[in-house]
């Protein structure tokens, strides 16, 4: 098994608004897009952010070898919970889930 950050070129989180969380991973090659797209899961994603699995959106884009997962943000933005207010630092949490296959 290897970490998502090993496999793909890059992981990047982001606010996509002030409620939402999105996960763009850019795997960079048919081999790599393929391995993450099977060797990730929504249920993995969600138990990383503590989210219900039922929340978590996925989106992939095999023609760019690109995935991404959208989810409702762990606090509001800018609320005392918040602890990324850009949420761009998630990215490094999700680098290290380890890919099954």
């Amino acid at each position: 098994m290897a970490r998502l950050n090993e496999i793909a070129e890059k992981v990047r989180t982001k606010n996509a608004g002030p409620f939402w969380l999105t996960i763009d991973i850019f795997c960079g090659s048919e081999t790599a897009f393929e391995r993450v797209r099977n060797g990730l899961s929504s249920a993995e994603i969600a138990d990383c952010f503590k989210a219900e699995e039922s929340a978590v959106k996925t989106f992939e884009m095999p023609d760019l070898y690109v995935i991404k997962y959208s989810l409702p943000r762990p606090a509001t933005q800018g609320t005392l919970e918040d602890r990324d207010m850009h949420g761009a630092s998630w990215a490094v949490l999700v680098g290290l889930i380890e890919i099954r296959t």
